[in-house]
């Protein structure tokens, strides 16, 4: 998906479009690696003769742990999972064929992923109260996705139109 949109955007700037497509990518080993604290806290509760030196409730709380470090490792993909938005943002809003209000939109849910991730990162008691507030924002990657699947994006014709209103 974030070749197409590289394919796509890279001829408003290339350089915002590669920024794009690095800081996505980046958020990929991270979501990886996380699935190891889920794969630990599976292996926890099933047991196995090298975990019978410890009792079922430190198992438990082991596991209990691993799932929590699980659900932290997202708060921490979340601010590139923001942070690639912006980029993004910006190489729609200055194209001339998506409109405008989606980079703008786009531009608020990169500040609401960033947002909610320091916020389950500094508060994390208010993490699901904020996400009930930025959830609107949130909402502009869903827009942008149902934009290009319902109307696409033609820039060639654009281009075309341009150069012949020029000549």
């Amino acid at each position: 998906m974030v070749l197409a949109l590289y394919d796509l955007l890279k001829g408003v700037n290339q350089r915002h479009a590669s920024l794009m497509v690095l800081l996505i990518v980046v958020s990929i080993p991270i979501a990886f690696l996380n699935e190891l604290n889920s794969i630990a806290a599976l292996v926890l509760m099933r047991g196995g003769d090298f975990l019978s030196i410890l009792e079922k409730p430190q198992r438990d709380a082991l596991a209990m742990l691993f799932l929590k470090l699980h659900g932290q490792g997202f708060v921490v993909a979340e601010i590139f999972w923001g942070l690639w938005l912006f980029p993004l943002a910006t190489l729609v809003y200055r194209s001339r064929f998506l409109p405008r209000f989606l980079g703008v939109w786009l531009a608020l849910a990169g500040f609401a992923w960033v947002i909610l991730s320091v916020t389950g990162i500094l508060l994390p008691q208010y993490q699901n109260k904020m996400s009930s507030y930025f959830q609107p924002g949130i909402v502009g990657e869903i827009a942008f996705m149902l934009w290009l699947l319902i109307r696409g994006a033609k820039p060639q014709a654009v281009a075309a139109a341009s150069s012949s209103a020029a000549a």
